[in-house]
């Protein structure tokens, strides 16, 4: 089976996707610098799928080492790119750490690709390049608008770097998956999202008050033009996440790509407030969230969340896991880590 390389593998997404890889029978051999993860993460996958993926500790901002990686490597038929910094408040504050972890590490890898005879590279984006989009729900012909932070940035800069290459290369075929918001945690519990610090996101921040390791959750804002005040966004299980990468490596591996550069929104195509997230939560963990609501917090946008019709039709992939589902699986991961 062909050998895929996984950068960033021992992260949330990551991990979850090497798993998805490894049950579908694919040789992976993971990068990861352990910046935002630990290797324990390889014990989980390991103990899911049976097997241990290859494990290479590396800095993709050494130029020198990705070379002499390909060169061990050369098998390497296709590439999940996950490797990136992800923070949206520290990119603010650190922008130029943000452009040369998530930039030339890229430039980095397609250099390498582009001397391969063939390489199939999917990127992992994102829905901030829409920002506040002007119709709902969002599809890939939305425009790409100024970004709001200089993590989303990256991501904008980082797709038209892979088109243009993709424009020239006759070994390069890509897609750029767009997600929405990645929740939740494998069914086993072996792995799951466990974030470095206090989370950026909305998921892990519930979970952890749940269990008591936060005081309190903030929801920032109550006046928003929703339902019921505060804003929406398109919450997809991280394992659904997980199998569409596989689906779109298959894609690009058996030649049914209709250009050598595509992209794909995925979420679920629903989107759900803060307050119905935290109801989620309620219900499946029978517990009462400790949440305040505060002031709005600068740059968020209003509400996003997906069209699927272009994923569902032409990768023929949908979700199948619920809002619940992912909160209870998230609420399970939670106490086993703090167990």
């Amino acid at each position: 089976m062909d050998k895929i390389l996984v950068t960033g593998g021992l992260g949330f997404i990551g991990s979850h996707t090497v798993v998805e890889l490894q049950n579908e029978g694919y040789e992976v051999v993971i990068i990861d610098d352990l910046s935002n993860s630990t290797e324990k993460v390889l014990d989980g996958i390991t103990a899911i799928t049976g097997k241990k993926p290859i494990f290479v500790k590396l800095d993709l901002k050494d130029k020198a080492g990705v070379e002499s990686f390909f060169k061990a490597h050369s098998d390497v038929k296709g590439v999940i790119h996950f490797a990136a910094s992800k923070a949206v408040g520290e990119s603010v504050e650190k922008p130029l750490l943000y452009y040369e972890n998530n930039i030339n590490t890229l430039v980095y890898i397609l250099k390498e690709l582009q001397k391969l005879p063939s390489a199939s590279f999917i990127f992992s984006s994102s829905c901030t390049v829409y920002g506040q989009a002007d119709e709902l729900p969002i599809t890939e012909n939305a425009p790409v608008k100024q970004a709001e932070s200089p993590y989303g940035n990256t991501k904008q800069i980082g797709e038209e770097i892979i088109r243009d290459t993709c424009k020239v290369s006759s070994s390069i075929k890509a897609i750029a998956l767009r997600y929405f918001n990645p929740v939740g945690a494998h069914e086993s519990v072996e792995i799951g999202e466990l974030p470095i610090g206090v989370p950026q996101n909305l998921v892990p921040f519930i979970t952890q008050t749940g269990i008591g390791l936060r005081e309190q959750l903030s929801v920032f804002g109550d006046d928003y033009p929703t339902p019921d005040g505060t804003c929406i966004r398109d919450y997809i299980h991280v394992v659904d996440l997980a199998k569409a990468h596989v689906v779109a490596l298959k894609r690009l591996l058996e030649d049914k790509n209709k250009e050598n550069y595509e992209t794909f929104n995925l979420g679920t195509g629903k989107g759900s407030s803060v307050l119905e997230v935290v109801g989620a939560f309620e219900r499946v963990s029978g517990k009462k969230l400790n949440y305040k609501i505060v002031g709005r917090r600068e740059g968020d946008i209003i509400s996003a969340y997906a069209d699927t019709t272009k994923a569902n039709e032409e990768l023929g992939w949908k979700t199948k896991l619920t809002l619940d589902d992912a909160l209870r699986s998230a609420w399970n991961w939670e106490q086993k880590v703090r167990g």
